[in-house]
């Protein structure tokens, strides 16, 4: 390849490339004609928001000194996995140890709701909550080979527990 091919200037060689062109003089960038001087919201404050009041327990990473002007307070940590979270935003974001946490605690609530759930007296139709008729109806073929795996893991589960069951008649 000669280097006449590889010229910032022959944009058709790079034009595969997501966002190429865009740091090209405005003249010769791709969206030039849809690009407006001045800026579309020329109005917009350029000033950071008043901050949110805290109603709530809101979790934060130990790299950033306060909490953001907005965030969500939709389900603030509470039990067991509450204090796994409170544990895993004692270690930095750049720590394994947060993230194994998180997703150790995430786990940990499915199994606190499921408890819950079974405690009101309302069985769950797990089959649903994970996305069943969905699967069947946008990835049938998915769905057979989830079904085939489960089906099968039920046979052995079945054999190896009569195996055991045997062993302990002799």
């Amino acid at each position: 390849m000669n280097h006449a091919d590889t010229s910032p200037r022959n944009s058709a060689a790079y034009a595969h490339i997501p966002g190429w062109g865009a740091d090209l003089e405005r003249a010769n960038r791709p969206a030039y004609p849809m690009e407006r001087t001045p800026p579309r919201l020329p109005h917009a404050p350029l000033a950071e928001p008043a901050a949110q009041a805290a109603s709530v327990e809101v979790l934060h990473s130990i790299e950033r000194p306060g909490l953001t002007p907005v965030y969500g307070t939709t389900l603030p940590p509470s039990g067991v996995n509450g204090s796994l979270r409170r544990l895993a935003f004692r270690f930095s974001e750049n720590d394994l140890r947060h993230w194994l946490i998180l997703l150790a605690a995430d786990r940990l609530q499915v199994g606190e709701a499921l408890l819950a759930d079974l405690a009101s007296g309302h069985l769950p139709n797990i089959y649903k909550e994970m996305g069943g008729p969905a699967e069947m109806k946008y990835n049938p073929g998915g769905a057979a080979r989830k079904a085939l795996v489960v089906g099968a893991g039920v046979l052995l589960l079945m054999a190896l527990s009569r195996r055991r069951g045997r062993r302990g008649r002799r």
